[in-house]
């Protein structure tokens, strides 16, 4: 089988200029290496970077990034949470169909990903290469956060530096990046404290999303997300400086994503652009076209089969992700489909798919609110609460006090070509009927042949359980959650 980045051209003169070569005994060509592969996972963010047209950020890395390789427009996450999304991308399967779409669960039980299902580093070893989950100093933490479990003794990655694979050996490796990721009162970005106040973003300065309220809370809390922002910019920086010092860089296809939308009010945890779209930035020497833009639908699932594909080993059968960019790239997507779950102890199950225009969300708990208590939100986003109290003194629109409505429709379709924030629901349009049952069919079909583990309670007693705690809790914490948000 051909490397995938060899192309026909390319082919035919290795094999040589013809007969007369053929005469002559010549010795066969050095077949080419295979390509080393590094994916740089950002957590928690959105394509809130200056490639991507946000003018309140400085990313001078992930912008030259972006002008020596390909940047994407619709690249989209199965998950809106780090624990469901990072066991999606490392195995090219749904998350509801593996059973791991509840956030972290299964930690303290036996669970075990369905045969045939594995890591995708399985597959990479085999194929020869030496797999790592960066911790060597260049800014990356050796992060899994899946949610299943191994044999005793499995390592998932051989290493945690590629620097100490065998001579000649091609390397796979993540590079998992905190940064956007929220920290903990009283310091909620504390480590931007990392960045010159120089480079500070300053909070009046900033364009916030229209279902949010121009407060100085909400305002400070999404520059801080800004600013950690530009620190993660900074670790790219490093990890693009290291391929190029070791001399690799024009041998290694560069990955960058983030693990799912940015850590706001209705974006992480939800099935709203601001959760499941990232930035999407591939730079692959020779074979993409440095600054190009491109606008298919690609799931985070499907750069596992891709990478496969890329070093020359054939992604399985049973695998959900396909290969999406290369010479042996398949048909573009029509959709791409994304689920919430259980998220820390807040019960809830919402659907989505979307194509290129349309967004139909499914609430299959309609009776529920947005804004469920969740002990990590309460604690960690002062944008959070002060929505909330905003919301009871009178001083939200509209269209900002959706999210903390008590109830939710079942159904939500949304034009994000007209309404990119999606903001007004047009399910009951009768001018958009079609399309609702259109893409409520098309969601029905994918949980049936997905077999979306969703449809079973994990225990029909956790979900009292949960929220009783989750009351307690917060009860306890409350005059603690304040103080705190006062040092703030």
């Amino acid at each position: 089988m051909l490397m995938p980045h060899l192309d026909r051209r390319r082919f035919l003169t290795a094999l040589g200029a013809g007969a007369s070569a053929l005469a002559c005994a010549s010795p066969e060509p050095e077949q080419p290496k295979p390509w080393n592969i590094v994916w740089i996972i950002a957590d928690d963010l959105s394509p809130d970077l200056g490639c991507y047209g946000n003018a309140d950020v400085s990313t001078p890395n992930i912008d030259r990034l972006a002008s020596e390789g390909a940047r994407f427009t619709n690249a989209f996450v199965p998950a809106p949470v780090c624990s469901p999304s990072r066991s999606a991308f490392i195995t090219g399967m749904y998350q509801t169909s593996i059973g791991a779409h509840n956030h972290r669960s299964h930690r303290d039980d036996d669970y075990r990903l369905p045969e045939p299902v594995r890591p995708i580093t399985d597959y990479l070893r085999e194929a020869g290469y030496y797999t790592v989950n960066e911790n060597s100093g260049l800014g990356g933490r050796p992060k899994t956060d899946y949610n299943f479990n191994f044999d005793e003794g499995y390592q998932v990655f051989d290493g945690t530096d590629w620097t100490e694979r065998a001579e000649g050996q091609p390397f796979y490796a993540q590079v998992n990046i905190f940064e956007p990721h929220r920290g903990r009162p009283p310091e909620i970005w504390s480590f931007t404290d990392d960045l010159p106040e120089a480079e500070r973003i300053d909070p009046a300065s900033v364009t916030l999303p229209p279902y949010y309220p121009d407060d100085p809370i909400v305002r400070k809390d999404w520059a801080g997300y800004l600013d950690a922002v530009q620190l993660l910019d900074k670790k790219v920086g490093n990890v693009l400086a290291a391929l190029e010092e070791q001399g690799v860089a024009d041998h290694t296809i560069v990955v960058f994503i983030g693990d799912h939308g940015r850590p706001m009010p209705r974006d992480k945890q939800f099935l709203y652009d601001g959760g499941i779209k990232i930035p999407l930035i591939i730079r692959w020497p020779g074979e993409l076209e440095p600054g190009s833009v491109r606008d298919e639908l690609v799931s985070t699932i499907d750069l596992s089969a891709s990478a496969l594909d890329w070093a020359g080993a054939e992604a399985p059968e049973h695998m959900e992700g396909r290969v999406f960019l290369g010479p042996n790239k398949g048909a573009p997507r029509e959709y791409v489909f994304a689920a919430r779950d259980r998220c820390d102890e807040t019960v809830d199950r919402i659907r989505a798919v979307r194509d290129k225009r349309y967004k139909y969300i499914r609430n299959f708990m309609p009776e529920r609110p947005y804004m469920q208590l969740n002990r990590y939100k309460e604690i960690s986003y002062p944008s959070w609460r002060q929505l909330k109290r905003l919301h009871a003194a009178g001083k939200l629109t509209n269209e900002q006090g959706l999210f903390l409505s008590k109830i939710r429709p079942e159904e939500e379709l949304y034009d994000t070509e007209s309404d990119p924030y999606e903001l007004h629901n047009l399910a009951g349009s009768e001018e958009h009927g079609e399309i609702l049952d259109r893409m409520g069919t098309v969601l029905n079909l994918w949980i049936q042949a997905t077999g979306d583990h969703g449809e079973t309670p994990e225990d029909p007693s956790i979900q009292p359980q949960f929220e009783k705690q989750m009351i307690e809790v917060y009860q306890d914490l409350y005059e603690e959650i304040e103080a705190a948000e006062g040092a703030w």
